[in-house]
């Protein structure tokens, strides 16, 4: 294992997370964790079947949800490494625990006001589509669609991880602070940092939120509010491979914690830009068409 100079493992250099491993197990599969290699490779073939973004079958709106052919991804090829057959490793079930009726309730009412007001101004659009959060950055850091490359820069008082999409930096204290005041908050979170053993162990609070799901286009519906507290944990499974693992509790939100499981293989590189803010007529197209739909609508 390498190790830096002060004997800790040494999370140095550029990683993928890029994997087919679903977020959460297919309910059909139970409480099975893991994939034979056959069992894996079965489901890869028809999993990137079912993702391909070339296919020209089906209805016109599903055409037009393949806008984004496969050009734009970089999902990856392969299920994780281990070989389980989801992300969330619990509950054993492999699927993210059910919410509170305080959280559903939440979720139900920020569904409602979306439908209504999909797109009175950018505030109304999802985190990603504003450039301010993706399920990449963390935490937790989900794979996503693309850019799911990451740059650890590993000191002996700070760790700090660049995730390419977004460009969005974390940098995390490891010389034994405090967190911040409750009062302040961050998209990303106040992390803090300390040793284990050999695992890298950061706990996160001060969340910034709103009506948006902060957990990226993976998992749709979730919601947080100020309760929310992350634990990851970063473990060297060897010089090129890194098993991360995320707590997700929230306790007004989920009726239990859920922890899920990534991981991140060790690449050439380089990180790129993703200017999101720069060019991003996304978000003009979407706001003008709002109002050309508006309109052709009948006067309320």
């Amino acid at each position: 294992m390498p190790r830096t100079a002060d004997g800790h493992p040494d999370f140095g250099g550029i990683w993928n997370s890029a994997s087919l491993t679903p977020l959460q197990r297919p309910a059909s599969l139970g409480t099975k964790e893991y994939y034979t290699e056959d069992e894996a490779a079965q489901y890869e073939e028809k999993r990137l079947g079912e993702l391909n973004k070339d296919r020209r079958d089906g209805s016109a709106e599903e055409d037009v949800n393949r806008s984004y052919n496969e050009l734009f991804h970089d999902r990856g090829t392969r299920v994780a490494r281990t070989l389980r057959t989801s992300m969330v490793i619990d509950p054993p079930d492999g699927r993210i625990p059910p919410m509170t009726a305080e959280g559903l309730a939440i979720l139900k009412a920020n569904q409602a006001r979306f439908a209504a007001h999909p797109a009175d101004g950018p505030e109304d659009r999802p985190l990603p589509d504003r450039c301010l959060m993706f399920s990449q950055s963390g935490p937790p850091m989900i794979p996503g669609n693309y850019n799911n490359n990451y740059q650890i820069v590993q000191t002996r008082d700070f760790f700090a991880i660049t995730a390419e999409m977004g460009n969005q930096v974390r940098t995390i204290p490891l010389d034994g602070r405090k967190h911040i005041p409750p009062t302040l908050s961050q998209w990303t979170g106040n992390s803090v940092g300390h040793w284990d053993g050999d695992a890298l162990v950061i706990e996160t609070s001060n969340f910034r939120f709103n009506d948006k799901s902060r957990f990226g286009v993976q998992y749709d519906g979730g919601v947080t509010d100020q309760n929310l507290r992350i634990t990851e944990r970063f473990i060297l499974a060897g010089p090129d491979s890194i098993v991360y693992r995320a707590t997700i509790d929230d306790p007004t939100i989920y009726t239990k914690p859920w922890t899920m499981e990534a991981a991140l293989e060790r690449t050439n590189g380089p990180l790129y830009e993703f200017a999101c803010h720069e060019g991003n007529y996304a978000m003009t197209d979407m706001l003008s068409g709002a109002r050309a739909q508006e309109k052709k609508s009948p006067a309320k």
